[in-house]
């Protein structure tokens, strides 16, 4: 497990920059790769985060969308970590969040 969370680390630091500790936690508190896949089927946003595990083409995810799936407390979290607003952290989480899965699931497939 160090393993995993030592690659899910350096990948949000090389998409993240600065952020990358606020983001390794999201990603963490939310059952890693898995757990997020998860909660975007729960949220109705299944085709979206498959996405961004194929190899294919990532499809793009709004602020709102973020907050929909997410909900007010993970992102006020996300936002308290990274010393911006709400709204911040939800643009920042639609923007890193696709390349991060991307770059975590090369072989197209959650493990």
């Amino acid at each position: 497990m160090d393993l995993l969370n030592s690659l899910i680390g350096g990948v949000v630091s090389a998409v993240a920059g600065d952020k990358a500790p606020a983001l390794n936690q999201f990603i963490e508190s939310n059952g890693g790769v898995n757990g997020l896949s998860e909660k975007f089927r729960s949220g109705g946003m299944a085709e979206t985060f498959s996405s961004w595990v194929s190899t294919g083409d990532n499809a793009a995810i709004t602020a709102q969308q973020v907050q929909a799936v997410m909900g007010n407390a993970q992102v006020q979290e996300m936002a308290r970590k990274m010393g911006v607003d709400p709204a911040m952290a939800s643009d920042f989480i639609a923007k890193a969040l696709p390349q991060v899965i991307d770059q975590l699931t090369p072989q197209g497939k959650l493990n």
